[in-house]
């Protein structure tokens, strides 16, 4: 005869199909972290590469418009022109930088997986 009672049986196979049931859930976590992982680093890189072309482009013609500009009113007032270019062009940085502030500010890498996380701290709090 078999000397294990059925309640045990249930027991250690209830106890199994948890740890199986939280290793998967764990291992799903991690694939979404990876794939958004992937995902931000991509982004980011598509990002800079637009930033750095942007800026390449951005500069050279700002250089050539003010150059053109005070070529314009060098014999007239090119002291104020170049004041009024130097204004505008700060006046811009500081515009860009605060919005960049306020991007990374609100910068939220990783959603997905802080989402799912909370939805499972949600469900483990549950009373059933």
């Amino acid at each position: 005869m078999d000397k294990t009672s059925p309640a045990g049986d249930g027991l250690w196979s209830t106890l199994r199909r948890m740890v199986k049931t939280l290793r998967d859930a764990g291992e799903n976590r991690i694939q979404l972290f990876l794939v958004e992982w992937q995902e931000e680093r991509l982004r980011l890189l598509d990002a800079l590469l637009l930033l750095m072309v942007g800026t390449v482009c951005a500069l050279m013609a700002l250089l050539t418009v003010t150059f053109a500009v005070v070529a314009v009113f060098w014999n007239t007032h090119r002291v104020l022109v170049l004041a009024l270019i130097i204004i505008a062009y700060a006046g811009a940085a500081a515009t860009a930088f605060v919005m960049l502030r306020s991007r990374l500010r609100h910068w939220r890498a990783f959603a997905a997986t802080l989402e799912q996380i909370r939805k499972d701290q949600a469900c483990f709090k549950e009373k059933n």
